[in-house]
C-alpha cells in the first residue's frame, strides 16, 4: 500500500497541534479570570472570590498539564518530520521558540507552585502576585508563539543565504505585517472561550440549584466578558481580514470561494466549492457583499482564485467552511452576551429557565472557534509552510510514508487516553464544585524562620 509520506506528515502535526491548542488558549483566559478574582478578594474581602478561585485554580492545573504534555511533541516533529523546515527557519523560528521558553515558560513554572499550593502559605498579596505573574506569563507564551507564526504568514526582517534564512532585523520578524492583529484576535478569543465554559458551570449549577451564590459571580463575568469583548473581537477580526487580504490574497479567495476577479464578488452565505470545474455549487450569496467587506466598495474588486496558478491556490473546502463557523460562533457568543445582559439588567440572569438551559451546553463553542480559525489560518496558507518562501512539499524530511502513518497511529491512540482521563478528571471537579471551606492565610506575626508556613497547614477555617 502506497503511504504519501507529505499527507501523513500534514495530518500528524494537524492533529497534534490541534489538540493542543484548546489547552493553552483555555489556561490564557482561566488564568487572567484566576487573576481577576483574587483582585476581586484582595480588594473587597468577599470569600465567595477566594473560592471561585480556588475552584478554577484546580481546573487550571489539569488543563495546564495536558497542555506542556502535548506541546512536547510538537516540538520533536520539526526535526522528525519536518528537518527542511527546521534547516531553513531554524535561525528565525528556534530563537523565537527559545524566548519563549524563557521569559514564559520559567516565569509561569516558577510561580504555578505559589498559586497551586501557596493558599495558606504566602501572603495573600504574594499568593495574589502570583497568579498575576502565572496570567503574565501565558500571555509572553502566546506573544511568542503567535510571532513565530505570524512570521511564516508574512514572512520579514529575513535575508535568504544559501537555501537557508537569516535574521537581519528582530523588530521587524517580531513584529511582522500580521502580528499586530492575529496577537489581539488569539487573545480575544482565549478569554471569550473562557468566558463561556465559566458562563456555562454556573448555568449548570444554577439549574441544579447548588452553589447559588458562586453560580451568580460566575453568570455575571461570564455574561460581561462576552458582551463587551465579542464586538470587539468582532472589529478585530474584520481588521484582521483586511490585513489578510492585502498580504495573502490567496487565502482571501480560498474563504470566500471567490473565483473571478473580473467582476464584484458576492458574500457567499452557502455553497459547496467545486475546485476541479472552479464555481461554486448551490450558492447562497449577497451581491456585492464580498467586495464591500474587502475593498469597502459595492463595485471593488479584489484578486479572485483563478489569478493564481493552480499549483499556488490553498484548498476551498477547509478555509471556506471553517471561516464560516468561526463567524458564527461568534455571532452567537454576541447574542448570549447581549441577552445576558438584558437579562442582568432586569435581575433575571439567575432565574430566566431557558437561558440557563442554552448557555449550560455552550461550553464547547469556544473551542470550535480556536480550531475553526486554525484551519483557516494554516490550510489558507497551502501550499507554503513559509509565505512564497518554502513550501510544505519541500519541508519534509526523508521519510517512509508507511513509518509517519505508524507513528500518526499511535498519536491518535494515546492522545485519545489522554484526552478522555483528562476531560474526565476535570469534570470531577466540576461536578464536585467550589469547595466551601475557607483556607485561612497565614498570621501576620509568624516567624520567618524556615519551615515556618508548614505550622499553618492545618488552618483551613478562620479562628482555627
Amino acid at each position: 500500500m502506497d503511504f504519501d509520506p507529505v499527507t501523513l506528515a500534514r495530518m500528524q502535526f494537524a492533529f497534534t497541534v490541534s489538540f493542543h491548542v484548546i489547552f493553552p488558549a483555555f489556561t490564557i483566559g482561566l488564568s487572567a479570570f484566576i487573576a481577576t478574582l483574587e483582585l476581586i478578594w484582595l480588594k473587597t474581602g468577599k470569600d465567595v472570590f477566594h473560592r471561585l478561585a480556588r475552584f478554577w485554580t484546580k481546573i487550571f492545573a489539569v488543563s495546564f498539564a495536558m497542555g506542556v504534555v502535548s506541546g512536547i511533541v510538537l516540538s520533536y516533529q520539526f526535526g522528525t518530520n519536518w528537518s527542511r523546515y527546521a534547516e531553513f527557519v531554524g535561525s528565525v523560528i528556534a530563537p523565537l521558540i527559545g524566548f519563549e521558553v524563557l521569559t514564559a515558560f520559567f516565569l509561569e513554572a516558577t510561580f504555578l507552585g505559589i498559586m497551586l499550593f501557596g493558599w495558606n502559605r504566602v501572603p495573600p498579596w504574594l499568593h495574589v502576585l502570583s497568579c498575576c505573574v502565572v496570567a503574565f506569563g501565558t500571555f509572553m507564551s502566546a506573544f511568542w508563539i503567535l510571532a513565530a507564526n505570524s512570521w511564516m504568514q508574512t514572512p520579514a526582517g529575513y535575508e535568504i543565504r544559501d537555501g537557508v534564512g537569516y535574521p537581519l532585523d528582530w523588530l521587524e520578524i517580531i513584529f511582522n505585517p500580521s502580528f499586530h492583529w492575529r496577537l489581539p484576535h488569539m487573545l480575544l478569543a482565549a478569554y471569550l472561550t473562557t468566558s463561556l465554559v465559566v458562563l456555562s458551570v454556573g448555568a449548570r449549577y444554577l439549574l441544579a440549584g447548588k452553589f447559588k451564590e458562586e453560580s451568580r459571580v460566575m453568570m455575571v463575568m461570564g455574561i460581561g466578558m462576552l458582551a463587551i469583548v465579542g464586538p470587539i473581537q468582532a472589529f478585530v477580526g474584520d481588521s484582521h481580514g483586511l490585513n489578510t487580504a492585502h498580504y495573502q490574497p490567496a487565502k482571501i479567495a480560498a474563504v470566500e470561494a471567490h473565483w473571478d476577479s473580473t467582476k464584484p464578488a458576492p458574500l457567499v452565505l452557502f455553497a459547496w466549492p467545486d475546485e476541479k470545474a472552479e464555481k461554486n455549487l448551490f450558492e447562497i450569496s449577497i451581491p456585492n457583499g464580498a467586495s464591500l467587506m474587502i475593498t469597502h466598495s459595492l463595485d471593488g474588486l479584489f484578486p479572485g482564485l483563478k489569478d493564481f496558478p493552480p499549483q499556488d491556490r490553498p484548498p476551498v473546502f477547509g478555509p471556506f467552511f471553517g471561516f464560516r463557523a468561526m463567524v458564527g460562533v461568534g455571532v452567537i457568543m454576541i447574542l448570549l452576551g447581549w441577552i445576558g445582559a438584558w437579562l442582568i439588567f432586569k435581575g433575571r440572569e439567575t432565574t430566566t429557565r431557558w437561558y440557563l438551559v442554552v448557555t449550560s451546553w455552550c461550553w464547547p463553542l469556544g473551542f470550535i472557534a480556536i480550531l475553526a480559525g486554525w484551519i483557516v489560518t494554516e490550510q489558507g496558507r497551502q501550499p507554503w509552510v513559509v509565505e512564497g518562501l518554502l513550501r510544505t512539499e519541500d519541508a519534509m524530511s526523508p521519510l517512509a510514508g508507511w513509518t509517519v502513518g505508524l507513528s500518526l497511529t499511535l498519536f491518535v491512540i494515546i492522545y485519545a487516553v489522554i484526552f478522555a482521563t483528562g476531560i474526565h478528571f476535570m469534570n470531577r471537579l466540576i461536578v464536585r464544585g467550589p469547595d466551601q471551606t475557607l483556607i485561612q492565610p497565614p498570621a501576620r506575626e509568624r516567624p520567618t524562620r524556615p519551615l515556618a508556613a508548614a505550622h499553618g497547614e492545618g488552618q483551613m477555617t478562620p479562628g482555627t
